[in-house]
C-alpha cells in the first residue's frame, strides 16, 4: 500500500490522530524551549561571573568556572537540537523517529547539565570549605538520586 504523506501525516490519518500528533509536537518542543531557556539563564549568568569576576577567582576556580561554561554550553546546544531537528525534517516520515530523537537530546543534555550545576556549587562553596567543596558539592545530587529511588 502506498501512503502519501501531506504536511507531514498521510492521507488516511484522521483529525483525532492529527490532533494527538500535534500535541506529540508540541509536547516535545516546549519541553526543549524551557530547558534551553534554563541552560541559557545558567550560560549568561556563568558568563557574566567569568568576565566581571575573573581576576578575584583563583586559578583552581577558573578552571572549574570555564569547565562549567564547556558544559552549559554543551547542554544547551543539545536542549536546541530537538527544534532544529523538527525545522529541518519537517514534514515527518515518523513522529515516533522524531520522537526518539528529540528524547535522546534532551537525555544527552541532561549529563552536561549536572555537571554544571555541579561545578556551579563547588565554585560557589569553595572559597567557605576549601578542598571538601567536592564532596560537599555532591550531596545535592546524593539526596535526588535516593529519593528517585525510594519512589514507588
Amino acid at each position: 500500500m502506498i501512503v502519501r504523506v501531506v504536511d507531514g501525516r498521510d492521507d488516511n490519518t484522521s483529525d483525532s490522530d492529527r490532533d494527538k500528533l500535534i500535541k506529540d509536537y508540541d509536547t516535545i518542543l516546549k519541553e526543549a524551549a524551557l530547558l534551553t531557556t534554563f541552560t541559557g539563564i545558567l550560560f549568561g549568568f556563568l558568563l557574566n561571573i567569568s568576565v566581571t569576576s575573573s581576576e578575584v577567582l583563583d586559578v583552581s576556580e577558573q578552571i572549574v568556572l570555564a569547565a562549567a561554561l564547556f558544559s552549559i554550553t554543551i547542554a544547551t546546544s543539545l536542549f536546541v537540537m530537538p527544534v532544529v531537528y523538527h525545522h529541518i525534517q519537517f514534514p515527518y516520515d515518523s513522529i515516533e523517529r522524531f520522537k526518539g530523537r528529540a528524547h535522546r537530546f534532551i537525555i544527552f543534555g541532561f549529563i552536561p547539565t549536572a555537571v554544571t550545576l555541579y561545578l556551579g556549587i563547588v565554585l560557589a562553596f569553595s572559597p567557605i570549605i576549601g578542598s571538601y567543596t567536592f564532596i560537599v558539592a555532591a550531596l545535592p545530587f546524593v539526596l535526588v538520586s535516593i529519593l528517585y529511588k525510594m519512589r514507588k
